[in-house]
């Protein structure tokens, strides 16, 4: 089984990396973290970075894990290997673009590019934020699937993903104690659905209501409550289309012997309890 340790960054191909920048640090909030040959990099916490924009087709994702050593990746190598999915080393140039030491590239069942990592740069300083919206950390993604039962399967059993929740199909994922890392929704094609950072509380993310507002960025969720994992959140619209969360609040699961997944159904209820609609395609239809 793959040991995944924690996301360690996420990359998102931009037909504007300029203009995505900008977005990164005067509204997201996110410090720069250099540029190199095409690609921007950005910080949102301790580590070295957390987001990075690359000048591209806006439908090239990938999602870097951390694993704990390289015999890990040779483990994950042969696992990835044994499903009949494709599966690559990292080319020295991969592996200086993404800021580590080794690099193991693969597709999940969907076609999602996803990323193993060892040896990542070390930050260098504490991270400083480009504006006070109140970010505390990149936590977690959403991620499209085109089969949520077999891809769900391939988290949790190829790898050491576990269900915190279900909203219909879409499974929540976690892989440490915090209540999901991954979310599934189901969709016609692959790729990152959201990509959520937590804020300190509640202050922030209403102030971030208001801030987006008077900026005229596009809210299509929130603020609103999520029933599953308890998170106060906010969604809104980015660069090439990417939804963007503020959340805080969400819920640990520290008992791993006694928990047990609860299933939602695929209702508006089950995305806000406070009564918030999405206007997000995957939370409307699943």
């Amino acid at each position: 089984m793959i040991d995944l340790r924690d996301i360690r960054y996420v990359r998102l191909g931009t037909c504007d990396v300029e203009a995505a920048s900008r977005y990164a640090t005067s509204i997201l909030g996110l410090e720069q973290a250099g540029r190199e040959n095409g690609t921007r990099y950005f910080r949102s916490d301790g580590r070295d970075h957390t987001l990075a924009y690359v000048e591209g087709d806006p439908s090239d994702h990938a999602i870097g894990f951390d694993v704990l050593d390289v015999a890990a990746l040779d483990a994950a190598a042969s696992e990835i290997d044994a499903q009949d999915l494709p599966v690559a080393w990292g080319t020295r140039e991969e592996c200086e673009g993404r800021r580590v030491e080794h690099l193991l590239r693969f597709t999940d069942p969907s076609g999602n590019a996803i990323e193993l990592v060892h040896g990542a740069r070390p930050a260098g300083h504490a991270y400083v934020a480009s504006r006070e919206a109140g970010i505390t950390g990149f936590s977690h993604i959403g991620l499209r699937t085109t089969d949520a039962a077999r891809d769900e399967a391939f988290w949790t059993r190829v790898c050491n993903a576990r269900v915190s929740d279900r909203i219909g199909t879409a499974p929540l994922l976690r892989i440490d104690a915090v209540h999901h890392k991954l979310a599934l929704f189901p969709s016609a094609h692959p790729g990152v659905q959201h990509v959520n950072h937590q804020v300190a509380g509640v202050d922030d993310v209403m102030r971030a209501y208001y801030f987006l507002r008077e900026r005229n960025v596009r809210i299509v969720f929130g603020p609103g409550r999520h029933p599953t994992s308890s998170a106060i959140f906010l969604y809104y619209e980015g660069p090439d289309g990417m939804i963007y969360e503020y959340s805080t609040g969400v819920r640990t699961i520290d008992d791993e012997t006694t928990y047990q997944p609860r299933q939602f159904p695929f209702a508006p209820a089950s995305f806000c309890m406070w009564g918030s609609l999405p206007d997000i395609p995957e939370f409307r239809k699943g």
